[in-house]
């Protein structure tokens, strides 16, 4: 049983609220058929701790906001910033530091589920920030 459209919209806020934050690489698939205890995984990628954080947290107000109050059942990941897990039962979000992804590689593990459109108007790519040399500027600052 394909994931349910109220989690589906929610997801969708939360991929626009990372992409605000120019979180990079925003992705969700569809796991309910493979997993039997969510529908949704999404994952968005983050250059610095800071910036994992303050997409995490923009998430989750988001959510909060325009999804009736709707918060996470758990939160993994806050003290270290390099991979920050959110937990709302029918859906589950992953903002990850860049070489976190890079090495835990978690789209491995549903490349045969589908992905689920996001409708972004101008999602990032770490490629994007790569050959942007304000981008690199500001990391080496530790700010994004």
């Amino acid at each position: 049983m394909p994931a349910l459209q109220d989690s589906i919209n929610a997801v969708r806020v939360a991929a626009e609220a990372a992409d605000r934050l120019k979180a990079t690489d925003i992705v969700a698939f569809d796991v309910a058929d493979l997993l039997g205890i969510t529908d949704i995984m999404m994952i968005a990628g983050a250059s610095n701790e800071r910036q994992v954080l303050a997409v995490a947290e923009e998430i989750e107000k988001d959510l909060y906001l325009k999804c009736d109050g709707r918060q996470p059942r758990s939160r993994e990941g806050l003290t270290e910033g390099q991979w920050v897990l959110l937990d709302y039962g029918d859906f589950v979000i992953h903002v990850m530091h860049d070489e976190a992804r890079e090495f835990y590689g978690l789209e491995r593990l549903w490349k045969d589920c589908e992905s689920i459109d996001l409708q972004l108007e101008h999602p990032e790519t770490a490629e994007t920030h790569q050959d942007d040399p304000r981008v690199d500027a500001h990391a080496a600052l530790g700010d994004e």
